[in-house]
């Protein structure tokens, strides 16, 4: 097929893009899955292809069943907080009030602070000896709590502390959701009787399934690829209790001299996203109504 000269203007203005996504994207995806057949340290000159190895060795290892258990779960359990706390929220910001833009820019706030910062900020309140947590039961007679010596209760902090984090973020998307909703169905509804809860029951809640789409899959893919919150409040402690496939990523490369078995890690870890995130968005994208 014969190009004019604007389509073909449009393709070479495209060049730049392919090449630095190719840079970029696909030759590290590319090199990763080469170096996870390898038994390279990730240092030395010197190491030999080892072919599936690395895969079989981990597969059968605790601290990777232990990973993948605490993906789902940062995953599943923050994606969950995030979706009943983003549309409660959005529900409220969205009614006409006073300083309602001062509540969504409060409520958004915490998604602007990077991870790894959150995560020694918690740490702060969190810690055993100095934490504000612990001052304030000390403050009411109580001894000091170890909260981040448990690894089930350090799992359940990592989840509540991302998921209010980024609560901000799924906010905004059901906001933008309601507010796409055409007012007409909302106020037929209303002379035809409906209740509030039947209204958005019948009415709102349909309508918004491509927002929680969207914000479902966001949020899921930030969860199971969850690091920097985890490595600043408990490198992956109490011993190997809240690691997920993300942070053994590091672990395995900068602890362990392992960089075949950390690439190895990360291809899991993409496969593992790419599944769940295409079988989410294909369940989710059959409950989508028009209007």
């Amino acid at each position: 097929m014969k190009l004019n000269k604007k389509q073909a203007e449009m393709y070479i203005m495209l060049i730049p893009v392919i090449i630095l996504f190719s840079g970029l994207v696909f030759y590290p995806f590319f090199e990763g899955i080469r170096i996870s057949l390898t038994n390279w340290n990730g240092y030395s000159q010197a190491f030999r292809y080892v072919g599936f190895e690395n895969y079989t060795s981990m597969f059968g290892s605790r601290l990777f069943r232990v990973a993948v258990r605490n993906t789902f779960i940062y995953g599943i359990g923050c994606t969950l907080i995030q979706q009943v706390l983003g549309l409660g929220y959005a529900l409220f910001v969205n009614q006409k009030y006073r300083f309602r833009n001062l509540v969504r820019l409060v409520i958004y706030l915490p998604a602007m602070i990077a991870g790894i910062i959150m995560g020694y900020m918690m740490y702060g309140i969190f810690e055993f000896n100095r934490g504000a947590l612990n001052d304030i039961v000390k403050l009411f007679g109580g001894s000091n709590v170890h909260w981040l010596g448990d690894g089930n209760i350090a799992v359940l902090i990592i989840v509540i502390v991302n998921a209010v984090q980024f609560v901000g973020v799924a906010m905004l998307i059901y906001l933008a959701g309601l507010q796409n909703i055409p007012q007409q169905l909302i106020e037929a509804g209303d002379v035809e009787g409906c209740s509030k809860w039947q209204s958005f029951r019948h009415i709102t809640f349909p309508l918004l399934i491509p927002a929680i789409t969207s914000s479902t899959i966001i949020n899921l893919i930030g969860g199971l690829r969850l690091f920097d919150l985890i490595q600043a409040l408990t490198s992956g402690g109490p011993g190997i209790a809240t690691h997920n496939i993300a942070t053994i990523v590091n672990y395995l490369h900068f602890w362990n001299e392992d960089a075949g078995g950390a690439a190895a890690a990360g291809v899991i870890l993409f496969g593992l996203i790419f599944i769940v995130s295409g079988i989410m968005t294909a369940l989710l994208k059959r409950k989508e109504v028009e209007y």
